[in-house]
């Protein structure tokens, strides 16, 4: 399994969310997850905006570095 981590702490709106759509645009056919962590209070509800839209699926998960979002492509 391949997970990339997107370290968007310090990023506002829209920011994150552009960062993760890039993420999941470039990311390769071995590519499964993606963990998000970011700080903007709105960054979690665009994100999982961004990623459903795209085919991918969301969960919240604390990260050691702040609680983040982790992307799955298994509903690509």
């Amino acid at each position: 399994m391949s997970e990339t981590l997107l370290d968007l702490r310090g990023m506002r709106c829209p920011w994150p969310a552009l960062r993760v759509a890039r993420a999941i645009r470039e990311a390769g056919p071995d590519a499964t997850a993606i963990l998000a962590v970011a700080d903007d209070p709105i960054a979690p509800r665009e994100i999982t905006a961004v990623a459903t839209e795209r085919g991918w699926a969301a969960t919240p998960k604390i990260t050691q570095i702040g609680p983040g979002l982790r992307l799955s492509a298994n509903v690509r």
